[in-house]
């Protein structure tokens, strides 16, 4: 055995890393740009090719927004609702990282290990 890692391989240990980060994440996947699961981790059984698929379509409104307003090349955003959030983050111009979080999760940390992840997933993607 050599040692070297798969794309896949190197993006799920990303992930392993993130959610070791933050264990009360309800789960992340990494997607290309037109929706296509590439690694997911989630505490149940979440349906990867439609978190996927609206991670894709979301960034790509998010991108249309920031594009009409003037706000410059979109890094992030986030949908909330009662029971938790999710963000989505631009990962370069191939990828995109979705992280899902409980209600109350410390979203000073949680952007700075995401934002650290979303940049090692450019650097493989």
């Amino acid at each position: 055995m050599t040692g070297i890692q798969s794309k896949p391989e190197r993006l799920n240990a990303i992930l392993v890393n993130l959610r070791s980060s933050l264990p009360e994440l309800r789960g992340a996947l990494v997607a290309t740009a037109d929706g296509l699961p590439i690694a997911q981790s989630f505490s149940d059984n979440t349906d990867a090719n439609r978190v996927a698929a609206m991670a894709a379509t979301a960034l790509g409104l998010g991108k249309r927004i920031n594009d009409t307003l003037g706000t410059g090349n979109l890094s992030e955003m986030s949908v909330s609702g009662l029971q938790g959030q999710v963000f989505i983050y631009s990962v370069g111009a191939k990828g995109v990282l979705a992280v899902v979080t409980p209600a109350g999760m410390n979203l000073g940390l949680l952007h700075m290990e995401a934002r650290e992840s979303a940049q090692n997933i450019a650097n493989i993607l």
